[in-house]
């Protein structure tokens, strides 16, 4: 059996350098080599078709005077890139590699594109012979960066500006909930201060005319009868005067609970109570009233939609009393089995439509609060001059 020879001859350089050939001719990334002056040694088709040239036309030629001579981007876009900062050159005149990807290069026709690139240098002996660079374009992934940070930046703009419109309704809706404390406290103060004042009186009045019925009786049997018959007279006085209190008395209750929760809402419903408010609110104002109502085809709304849908109606009553100064007042209410519209137009001063949009609106805000609550909504039309209009549309949802 024969023994295999110690030491394999090596094949020969001109062999080594077609593979050598064909492995750069088969990668899709742009290599060169530069020797100690930076001239290139070698390029691979794939290197110089992204710079735009013939293989032929590189060799020899200054790599960093062909294709890296200009600054691509940033504050030194268009500036000449001088040779001796070059970290291509001085990553083989130092000895150390380098790995760059925020630089450019430059095509034979003027045109710049984004690279990473890499430069090792070849060592022979111990000694630097030059360097053998890598590079790829870059661009498109430039531009799906540049892409994403865009979109980055928008969803940023958006979520800020969604997170100021979530705090600044926050802000609102604190703003109204203090307003609705404030009003609550108010009412209860009015309404307090006309059971005090309303009633206190009356059933004060009406206990000292008790006690001095009671006295009086008492001496009847020490009266002669010419005197008697004066006292019957004057005791019959009281009475009429104590039942003209009582009545006023009956009279001031039964107004303060219509204020607090109409008994006509709950006895004969919302249109009726609509119809009632309507023409208690223009008598009361003296002013004149146009009125339509169509609630024929209306079906029956439960008992908290029509409080809601009542309250709207009176807040809207409020603000052509409180702010138009008109003599007119039209109202229109329709309803049917899908949808309930009522409008109230005034010929008043009219207002400025920001200011129905203020902060501190918060009749409005109240309004609108209630509306969406009930699936419906209201929208607000005024000229300074021409009056104001407010509509509200509720969308009736099918059982």
């Amino acid at each position: 059996m024969s023994r295999a020879p110690d030491h394999l001859p090596l094949p020969g350089h001109a062999a080594w350098r077609d593979k050598l050939s064909q492995l750069l001719e088969s990668t899709g990334e742009g290599i060169f080599g530069i020797d100690m002056f930076g001239c290139c040694t070698f390029i691979n088709r794939a290197g110089a078709e992204q710079l735009g040239w013939q293989t032929d036309e590189v060799l020899g030629r200054n790599m960093h005077e062909l294709a890296h001579h200009t600054h691509g981007d940033g504050a030194q876009c268009g500036a000449h890139y001088p040779e001796h900062l070059c970290p291509i050159f001085n990553a083989f005149r130092n000895g150390l590699p380098c790995r760059i990807d925020t630089e450019y290069f430059w095509r034979q026709n003027g045109t710049a594109f984004a690279v990473e690139y890499s430069s090792y240098p070849i060592v022979e002996g111990g000694a630097v012979q030059g360097a053998v660079v890598t590079f790829v374009d870059i661009s498109a992934r430039r531009r799906v960066e540049a892409a994403l940070r865009q979109a980055h930046s928008v969803l940023e703009q958006r979520v800020s500006e969604r997170t100021h419109e979530l705090q600044e309704a926050l802000r609102q809706l604190r703003e109204l909930s203090a307003y609705t404390h404030s009003v609550r406290e108010d009412e209860r103060t009015r309404i307090a201060r006309e059971v005090h004042d309303e009633l206190g009186s009356l059933l004060v009045a009406l206990k000292m005319d008790v006690g001095w019925l009671d006295k009086r009786l008492s001496e009847q049997q020490q009266r002669n009868a010419d005197a008697a018959q004066t006292m019957r007279e004057t005791m019959r006085g009281k009475c009429q005067s104590m039942s003209r209190q009582i009545e006023t008395a009956v009279n001031n209750v039964g107004r303060i609970i219509t204020d607090l929760r109409p008994s006509i809402l709950d006895h004969q419903g919302l249109w009726a109570a609509l119809d009632w408010q309507a023409h208690e609110f223009v008598q009361s104002a003296e002013m004149q009233l146009d009125w339509q109502m169509d609630v024929a085809d209306a079906v029956p709304i439960d008992e908290k939609a029509a409080i809601g849908i009542f309250r709207i109606f009176q807040e809207m009553l409020s603000n052509v009393g409180r702010h138009a100064r008109a003599s007119r007042v039209a109202i229109a209410i329709q309803a049917d089995d899908k949808t309930i519209a009522i409008s109230v137009k005034d010929n008043g001063c009219g207002a400025d439509p920001a200011a129905f949009e203020a902060a501190d609106a918060y009749g409005v805000m109240g309004m609108r609060e209630r509306a969406r609550h009930l699936g419906g909504s209201i929208a607000i039309t005024s000229q300074k001059g021409l009056g104001s209009a407010f509509y509200l549309r509720i969308q009736l949802l099918k059982p």
